[in-house]
């Protein structure tokens, strides 16, 4: 039996039902936002391909190529984004793959057409880029998964080492702005000038540690382990501090039913809920830094417990599973914001961070 085993599945099968159900009711070209190269759908695939290492059955690398066939034209040319947002370039982390398959250069002429927009991407006066060019000075948590794997794959494969130094730049930088010194968790954003509405007026610091956008720091930076080079100079404080993040959270992980919250330092305060795509996230990641030699066996006990809980939360229908409880996109913003924003069901976000854990359980445990 394996290890991953739980309520009669593999972690491995409950992968697998989380791609099955997308699929069914998705064609790849239709995955939301419609037309658009987004991270809504480089999360979801990135999960199925992950899903694909593991099982090895081709029908979801051909889910996956599919939704990347349609967004890159046979010239290379990318059907729609938005230059202005690292969120529209992250979905290049899908590009690296079917190249090295077919040597089709559609997918090489669009990596080499987004790398360099994150290269010259703005920057607020520290060198960190902004989240969106509407959102001058502004650093959010969320940036460090959009862009940072994307930026470190392509510097290992393309021979750009300069990425290496722009990538890890922007973690160490999110560490030292956006870091709670007592609680050891990160903000979920920073602005530089201060001048954000919710931005403390002497920090710039946002005023609350929100699920998601903590999640998906050390998956981002676990991403990168794999490919930056060992004698890299930031290396060992890479490691080092998704380590330290990883333990800060242990503590506020829920006793009863092994999630975290939404607002993660408040659980049990009024209004707040448990959220399910920050705890497959942490739970992937613990169990992942564990898998690479980065954190001790012991802690794989907290990894087990939220992959339980996620799977004691699903549903199941027609169609194949429901993951809920899933926080929709949001902006930043105090704790009332972010206790008022509506829950999905089987959003790309969810289902992303969910077949993620998943596969991190499985290649971890069996």
């Amino acid at each position: 039996m394996s290890r991953s085993e739980y309520k009669g599945h593999s972690a491995v099968e409950y992968a697998k039902m989380g791609c099955d159900t997308m699929m069914r009711k998705f064609a790849p070209e239709d995955l939301p936002p419609k037309d658009r190269f987004h991270y809504h759908q480089g999360v979801f695939l990135s999960g199925v391909q992950k899903t694909w290492h593991l099982t090895g059955e081709e029908k979801y690398y051909d889910y996956y190529k599919a939704w990347v066939d349609h967004e890159v034209r046979p010239d290379g040319t990318i059907i729609q984004w938005d230059r202005g947002q690292l969120d529209d370039i992250q979905p290049g982390i899908l590009l690296f793959e079917p190249y090295e398959k077919t040597g089709d250069e559609r997918y090489k002429i669009a990596l080499d057409t987004l790398l360099p927009v994150i290269y010259n991407f703005p920057k607020n006066k520290e060198g960190g880029f902004w989240h969106k060019d509407r959102y001058p000075n502004q650093m959010w948590l969320d940036g460090l998964y959009m862009a940072g794997p994307l930026s470190v794959e392509y510097g290992a494969k393309f021979n750009h080492p300069e990425y290496f130094d722009l990538s890890t730049q922007q973690a160490l930088l999110m560490e030292k702005f956006t870091k709670d010194e007592k609680t050891g968790l990160w903000y979920h954003a920073w602005d530089c000038s201060k001048e954000a509405d919710w931005a403390d007026p002497v920090t710039g610091k946002s005023p609350e540690f929100w699920g998601r956008s903590i999640g998906w720091v050390p998956i981002a930076m676990l991403d990168e382990l794999v490919y930056l080079p060992e004698d890299h100079k930031d290396r060992k404080e890479i490691i080092r501090l998704t380590v330290d993040l990883l333990k800060a959270l242990i503590p506020y992980q829920d006793e009863e039913t092994g999630l975290w919250y939404q607002v993660v330092d408040k659980g049990g305060q009024e209004g707040n809920w448990v959220e399910s795509s920050c705890t497959c996230l942490y739970s992937a990641a613990i169990a992942r830094a564990i898998k690479m030699g980065f954190m001790d066996e012991k802690y794989m006990d907290v990894a087990i417990k939220g992959y339980h809980g996620i799977i004691d939360r699903l549903r199941y229908n027609e169609q194949g599973i429901i993951v809920d409880n899933i926080c929709v996109g949001t902006g930043v913003g105090d704790y009332a914001h972010y206790c008022a924003r509506p829950t999905s069901e089987n959003d790309l976000h969810g289902m992303g961070a969910y077949l993620i854990m998943c596969t991190d359980m499985a290649a971890a445990l069996d």
